[in-house]
């Protein structure tokens, strides 16, 4: 057990340098996450009703999770430069596709018969998805957002390879180290460092639901 106290050890003197990274991890997924959540909405909305349009943004949005991310992050270098401009624009591109997937799934979902109660109401178009369909899709739609967010949390990790912020680092910085006393402690580190920060997120995710989700359709 000498490596866990030694890895104890290098927690208690590292621990600062530790926090700043995971802070820049966790600023980095979360402004992914929200410009990915708008975009997928807006695509989502305007292609639901229509099949083709439909099938043409899922395979669109679902071939960007093929491309490798060591291939993907360096082929932005030309144009954004290294740091975390390529790596943002990476993981918005990640976390497309369980948003717009959902957000469609959840608007086809809703109920015929509610949407031509509303319009019998007398709602218009935009009244009936705002206070509708939207709310009532919603649930389905957190559910990408929240599968989006633990997939990036781990994706954003490859980052440093194009010097990206966040945990990554300890982890590009233990391979690079490889043989060394502190390398296992830098691995372990960045690597524990995501599994805590993707429990967070998802328990944070937990809480955000219900308390923006009606009981009615929980």
């Amino acid at each position: 057990m000498s490596w866990l106290s030694k890895f104890w050890s290098y927690l208690q003197f590292a621990w600062e340098d530790i926090l700043e990274l995971a802070v820049q991890h966790v600023i980095i997924v979360v402004e992914a996450v929200a410009i990915a959540t708008v975009l997928g909405i807006v695509l989502g909305l305007a292609t639901y009703h229509t099949q083709r349009p439909r099938e043409l943004v899922l395979a669109t949005t679902g071939a960007f999770l093929t491309i490798p991310s060591l291939a993907l992050f360096p082929l932005f270098i030309p144009v954004f430069g290294l740091g975390w401009t390529p790596v943002l624009v990476g993981l918005v591109m990640y976390a497309l596709l369980p948003i717009v997937r959902n957000t469609i799934v959840g608007l086809r979902e809703v109920d015929p018969a509610v949407i031509e109660s509303a319009r019998g109401m007398g709602m218009g178009r935009i009244q009936v998805l705002l206070r509708i369909e939207l709310p009532l899709a919603w649930p389905v739609v957190l559910t990408g957002m929240r599968v989006s967010t633990v997939v990036l949390v781990g994706i954003a990790a490859i980052g440093a390879y194009v010097n990206g912020p966040g945990l990554g680092n300890l982890i590009f910085g233990g391979l690079a180290q490889f043989g060394s006393a502190s390398a296992l402690n830098l691995v372990l580190g960045g690597t524990l460092g995501i599994v805590v920060l993707a429990i967070a997120f998802d328990l944070a995710y937990a809480i955000f639901f219900r308390l923006t989700t009606a009981r009615g359709i929980r």
